[in-house]
């Protein structure tokens, strides 16, 4: 970080364009250009007293030939090259005027998040893409509510219904309880092709077979080195939790609480202002959790989430 902090960092703006089909667009760095013939998300430099929006809009229209309708703001990546270290701002474009066309001869392609077929890729964009198979919405397990039965019928409906991203968080159960309850809802979810996380125990994600390990706060304080599954996450509260969790190289985080909530409704919430604020930084997707409903999926990513984290309204 002391290097970093020496070195002149280029700002840089970077749009994902999506299109409703799932796929985002890749462009291809021209002849003459440094890294020609990688692909890239289209963008450019944030130029002096300009935004990093400002700098996306006017990118796009010089690059692609469009006019940017709806942005939003995401995640940021500072990579180090040869030749410079460039922190780049990432923007979920979800609505423009005009049809993307290479106006600097650059070639273009839509993809898709699970199978891109073009390469080389341009290192600093790479964990971008691994981010963008995350799905929008993270169903947090109640069975301590609906009992157990009901909730793994109210799961499979939900399934059927798209959700692909599940924790497993049930701090009321015994262990050989949870252990059996955590191995059904593993069990259910993959056969949707969904990802099942475990709260708070390495050890039993890995004795269920679920993908991945979701940390509390406090064992995101005490985590040294990022856990041997494909997906860990953490909850977090404050702005140094979701940099510790970046650092630590951990696949997404969830920022609670935004609004208030059943359980907690007179307790300290963030608000939509201070949610933007805490993430604005963070160089890893956040889902937002508190008080939310489905439908506030579009003013939590207007505010720099990636998606939304539900208990109760998830089933």
């Amino acid at each position: 970080m002391k290097s970093m902090t020496l070195t002149k960092i280029t700002h840089v703006a970077a749009a994902i364009l999506c299109r409703e089909d799932g796929t985002f667009l890749l462009a291809q760095r021209p002849v003459g250009k440094v890294y020609a013939g990688y692909w890239e998300f289209p963008g450019g430099k944030i130029e002096p007293n300009e935004s990093a929006y400002q700098a996306l809009c006017r990118e796009l229209h010089e690059e692609l030939g469009i006019r940017v309708l709806t942005a939003f703001p995401w995640l940021t990546q500072v990579f180090t090259y040869p030749h410079a270290t460039v922190k780049l701002h990432f923007f979920r474009v979800m609505a423009w005027e005009g049809e993307p066309s290479g106006c600097e001869n650059q070639q273009l392609s839509w993809q898709y998040p699970t199978a891109i077929t073009v390469s080389p890729i341009l290192p600093a964009n790479t964990p971008v893409l691994r981010a963008l198979t995350l799905p929008t919405c993270y169903g947090i397990s109640n069975a301590a509510e609906l009992g157990t039965e009901v909730f793994l019928l109210r799961l499979q409906l939900a399934l059927q219904g798209g959700l692909r991203l599940i924790q497993v968080r049930e701090k009321q159960l015994a262990q050989k309880a949870l252990t059996i309850f955590a191995r059904q809802v593993v069990d259910l979810a993959h056969r949707y092709d969904a990802k099942v996380l475990v709260n708070g125990s390495v050890q039993l994600a890995e004795e269920v077979g679920a993908d991945g390990v979701h940390f509390t706060s406090m064992q995101l304080a005490q985590c040294h080195a990022r856990p041997s599954l494909a997906y860990c996450a953490a909850s977090c509260h404050t702005t140094a939790e979701l940099q510790r969790a970046g650092e630590l190289g951990f696949d997404f985080a969830v920022l609670s609480p935004v609004l208030p909530t059943l359980s907690h409704p007179n307790a300290v919430h963030l608000g939509w202002t201070e949610f933007a604020s805490r993430c604005a930084e963070a160089i890893l997707p956040v889902y937002a959790l508190g008080g939310l409903s489905s439908s506030d999926l579009a003013v939590a990513q207007q505010h720099g989430a990636h998606g939304i984290a539900l208990l109760r309204q998830a089933w």
